[in-house]
């Protein structure tokens, strides 16, 4: 139960929620415990969305399919955070979008009515969650545009260097680490992986930045001279 609990905490949904309180919101959001194989779905595009998942332990994408089958990778979902709460917020009728698992996984599901329906004791705790939610949907809002930012650019090397941009202003400095290896990158920017490699060697052959792995340095200017102290 312990580490059930340790599990459940990691999810920035319970900030400023003590374990007693915890006990008490699960019950009345009646949370279910699933895990899950690699390769399983957890939600299915089609279906209809009236619950939260909290992922407890593993890694899952968000996919997209076309008519003929055709997959894109959205975004990833790891361990703490959230699936389901914009959708049963907005009460989407059909999902557009598919959640499979990337290895074992543990999910945690809450009833999203019971969520934000206050019990007749009106619990201080259960507005602190409710805000919780509240700024975890604004948050991830604000995630999704900012990827449109960056998806819309023409080229590979616009939208790099938009969320290149975006990582440095957000991180206060010109050398920073970014959340995502190549693949993943790639999936974000919704680019090829091998073009998007190619320009990346050629702006440090300009002098535009340098990486190694995910830690990145931009330079100030772009004509392939560096400046000092960068």
């Amino acid at each position: 139960m312990e580490e059930y609990l340790h599990r459940v905490k990691k999810s920035p949904l319970f900030y400023g929620i003590n374990d007693n309180e915890l006990y008490t919101l699960l019950k009345c959001c009646a949370a279910e415990q699933v895990p899950y194989e690699d390769g399983e779905y957890i939600f299915r595009m089609g279906e209809s969305v009236n619950k939260v998942l909290i992922l407890l332990k593993g890694r899952a994408r968000v996919i997209q399919e076309n008519f003929w089958g055709h997959q894109e990778m959205i975004y990833h979902i790891r361990e703490g955070e959230l699936f389901g709460e914009s959708y049963s917020c907005a009460r989407t009728p059909v999902l557009p979008v598919s959640v499979v698992t990337e290895g074992p996984c543990e999910a945690l599901f809450l009833n999203y009515q019971r969520m934000i329906t206050f019990c007749s004791l009106a619990c201080e705790f259960h507005t602190r969650f409710i805000h919780n939610m509240l700024r975890l949907v604004s948050e991830h809002n604000v995630k999704l545009e900012n990827k449109l930012e960056h998806v819309c650019r023409k080229s590979t090397r616009e939208k790099l260097l938009s969320y290149l941009s975006e990582q440095a202003i957000s991180q206060g400095g010109r050398a920073f680490d970014i959340p995502h290896n190549r693949q993943e990158l790639a999936e974000y920017l919704c680019v090829d992986r091998s073009a998007m490699s190619n320009e990346l060697s050629k702006m440090r052959t300009e002098g535009i930045l340098d990486f190694q792995k995910n830690h990145f340095v931009l330079y100030d200017r772009y004509d392939g001279e560096q400046r000092e102290g960068a």
